[in-house]
């Protein structure tokens, strides 16, 4: 008894007859992962999930926290076109959708080394709301978080008024809370000229 090639094909599993069942697999869970972000991400800016209000993401070998009403699209990192005569922390000029985006090197800003562009690495664009066509560039995003089940750090003052908050998770780790709305207040970060 012989089955027909179609039959055959229909008893496969979901990308196997491509060689690569792995592959369709991870790119199915990675749509997934982003589908629930984006939904929690905007159920959270709708006020309807408040536990998870920060999203966490890692700008060189910081843990930062962005509030979700503060920070925009989440976007893989494409062509980033230099402008000439700017700060080495300034690294150009990105088209999103139509929009041209300035994207800042957040920890070479503050004097670190410079970050690596990796297949992790995303540009996290401003929200609309405060008029600013900006992003940063972080190493990789690491999802929602609750500051509420975080240590609220004692001191850690900083000079950095965008950066006055410091927790300690379940984990151990540190996070600095990073405030979009002031930064874009600050003249340092403002003056991307030489």
């Amino acid at each position: 008894m012989t089955q027909s090639t179609t039959e055959l094909a229909t008893d496969k599993p979901a990308g196997e007859s491509f060689g690569r069942p792995d592959l369709l697999a991870r790119r199915t869970r990675l749509r997934e992962f982003q589908a629930q972000l984006v939904e929690r991400m905007q159920a959270a800016r709708a006020g309807t999930h408040v536990q998870a209000n920060q999203l966490g993401v890692m700008i060189g070998q910081t843990r930062w926290l962005l509030n979700l009403h503060e920070a925009g699209e989440i976007i893989s990192v494409g062509a980033i076109t230099p402008v000439p005569l700017t700060r080495d922390w300034y690294l150009g000029l990105t088209n999103i959708r139509g929009n041209l985006i300035s994207v800042v090197d957040f920890a070479r800003f503050q004097g670190e080394a410079p970050t690596p562009i990796e297949k992790e690495s995303r540009v996290i664009a401003f929200a609309s709301s405060l008029s600013f066509n900006g992003g940063l560039l972080v190493s990789r995003v690491l999802g929602l978080r609750n500051v509420a089940d975080m240590q609220l750090q004692p001191g850690g003052a900083s000079d950095k008024p965008w950066s006055a908050r410091h927790y300690r998770d379940r984990d151990a780790n540190q996070w600095s809370e990073l405030n979009l709305s002031l930064i874009v207040q600050d003249p340092e970060f403002l003056h991307v000229g030489l």
